[in-house]
């Protein structure tokens, strides 16, 4: 019963690897999306823990003002623009941060746009804009940063969603691009360890999270955009990425409540269509305040202004990220699982 319950509670967890991932503060960061929102999280924790950090973002102002805060606290951080949409910007980004730094140990993909609009109704042009940031910036950061990562070794993390693991109508578009990602990032860690490659794959797949989402997102919809709740705070994510470029780590949900709803989705798919059906297109929407959104800054042109938070109340912890993130509490409980399996099994068998 101990085995069954810690094989539960192992996944997720770290995958056993030879490959050793230097200390925060030995190490240079580069961060994709780094003007803003998550990236920009990021950005300052590593920042804090001795880091030596570079962000990129499509906005050379919004730039700016992200490092300026960070750099106004005695911290290094770089800046350079690039769309990650275009495969010659992250060559030339990537090129110059080696020639700034002499090479980075660790590269987080991050960068992503989101659209509120139903399938049948978003433009081509707009669906393949999210793709091309969301899908097709991941392949780009990934196979222009590994020739670097596997000759002296490090830690590529993709930022993804709980949404690639569930359906989530409304940000329909948003969503195939995510479940794109995890299945282009989960093969690719296959064939780097078929090569034996000395790279760190993960995949982060946050809940949602407090940022400048919702605020910069396309909106097609007639009601003000809305994060699904439970909402996080980015510096949960934050954390899981700064841990994951010490620590090999396969993946990481960040936020219990999307663990929930992923588990949900998987276990019980037709009575999760139905819930989500209704659900979504109550909390993803507010239908009581009118639609703010331009559909340009921050969608089709860079939009972020050095804001990590969005406006929406948020959770400051979460019980599942803590437990995955450390493997004491992990092992206590499986522990506990085992225990109350066995009390379970016990008073089934007494009937």
């Amino acid at each position: 019963m101990l085995a069954a319950s810690a094989m539960i509670f192992r996944n997720q967890q770290e995958r056993p690897s030879p490959m050793h991932l230097k200390p925060l503060d030995q190490q240079t960061i580069v961060i994709t999306g780094g003007s803003s929102g998550i990236g920009l999280a990021t950005a300052r924790l590593a920042a804090e823990r001795g880091a030596n950090v570079v962000i990129i973002a499509r906005n050379e102002e919004g730039l700016e003002a992200a490092a300026a805060g960070i750099r106004s606290l005695g911290q290094r951080c770089d800046t350079i623009r690039a769309d990650v949409g275009s495969r010659e910007d992250v060559a030339a980004a990537i090129e110059e941060v080696i020639a700034r730094h002499g090479g980075f140990d660790t590269f987080v993909s991050n960068a992503g746009i989101g659209a509120y609009a139903l399938l049948e109704e978003i433009s081509d042009a707009d669906h393949r804009l999210v793709f091309e940031t969301n899908y097709w910036g991941t392949v780009h950061c990934a196979t222009e940063a590994l020739p670097h990562l596997k000759a002296r070794g490090g830690a590529l993390i993709v930022t993804g969603s709980i949404s690639s693991d569930m359906p989530s109508p409304v940000l329909s578009s948003y969503t195939a691009s995510k479940h794109a990602v995890k299945g282009y990032v989960d093969s690719l860690r296959l064939e780097l360890m078929h090569e034996k490659a000395p790279v760190s794959v993960t995949l982060i797949q946050p809940s949602g999270i407090n940022t400048p989402f919702v605020e910069k997102a396309l909106n097609q919809m007639d009601a003000r955009a809305m994060i699904p709740p439970p909402i996080y705070s980015p510096d949960l994510v934050a954390e899981a990425i700064c841990r994951a470029a010490q620590t090999p780590t396969r993946d990481m949900i960040v936020g219990g409540g999307g663990r929930a709803m992923t588990l949900f989705a998987h276990l019980f798919p037709n009575l999760s269509d139905r819930v989500f059906e209704k659900a979504f297109f109550t909390t993803a929407l507010d239908k009581d305040a009118p639609n703010q959104s331009d559909g340009v800054t921050g969608f089709r042109e860079g939009g972020g202004e050095g804001k990590v938070y969005g406006p929406l109340p948020m959770r400051q912890t979460s019980l599942y990220t803590f437990v995955r993130s450390n493997p004491l509490a992990s092992l206590a409980g499986a522990v506990l699982a085992a225990g109350a399996a066995g009390a379970l099994s016990t008073a089934l068998k007494r009937r």
